[in-house]
């Protein structure tokens, strides 16, 4: 059923760039810099939705470190976000989904600037034909972003296909009725992901590719 599929919308972080080390430790980092703390496995909850909502989500009880948290987190990944990989084997599948024919877009949490710091040195950015980012739509679970890469591309719901490794991407899919893979190596384990009732749960990106290929 999935082999049918003509457009695959991915997220980023944690589906095809293997950031959220990365993402663990700036938060991390910007936390004890303002005098605040928060644990690997609650950043890894948030991971997903838009950084704003994210550090009012983390750091409830201190609103007025919020703008300065944000300004640390994005300082500390702009530093190191040259570290940050592609996950093996994807620069492969998305080559040879772009070759058969398939419609690639990127949903992602990320801010555009944040996006356009990693996307064009990754060498798969001329494969999207899309993109969207939470600062110009809508924060994941609102399906606002896949309703405007459908609205874009002309394809139906039933032509797409939403991947992503955070309950987020799953419950945005779900919001608006469209088929999802939920991948357990990113952010989130795949018993909590498959409570979400996505199409299906896997757990590598051969297996992955193995859906489509």
């Amino acid at each position: 059923m999935l082999k049918n599929k003509s457009l695959i919308i991915f997220d980023w972080d944690g589906t095809l760039m293997d950031s959220i080390g990365l993402i663990v430790k700036a938060m991390r980092y910007s936390a004890e810099k303002n005098g605040v703390s928060v644990t690997d496995e609650a950043t890894k909850s948030i991971i997903g939705i838009a950084l704003v909502e994210s550090i009012a989500l983390l750091f409830p009880d201190v609103p007025q470190k919020h703008e300065q948290i944000l300004n640390d987190y994005a300082s500390f990944y702009v530093e190191h976000c040259d570290d940050d990989k592609l996950f093996d084997g994807v620069q492969t599948l998305i080559a040879t989904l772009h070759q058969q024919g398939k419609i690639l877009a990127i949903a992602t949490g990320k801010k555009r600037q944040g996006l356009e710091r990693v996307l064009p040195n990754s060498g798969i950015e001329h494969f999207f034909s899309i993109t969207k980012t939470a600062d110009e739509t809508a924060g994941k679970p609102n399906p606002l972003m896949l309703e405007q890469i459908l609205a874009e591309t002309g394809k139906s719901l039933e032509d797409a296909v939403m991947i992503g490794d955070s309950v987020h991407d799953i419950n945005m899919a779900n919001n608006i009725g469209m088929d999802s893979v939920a991948v357990s190596y990113g952010c989130e384990k795949a018993d909590v992901l498959a409570g979400k009732n996505p199409t299906v749960v896997i757990h590598s990106v051969v297996e992955l590719s193995n859906l489509f290929i």
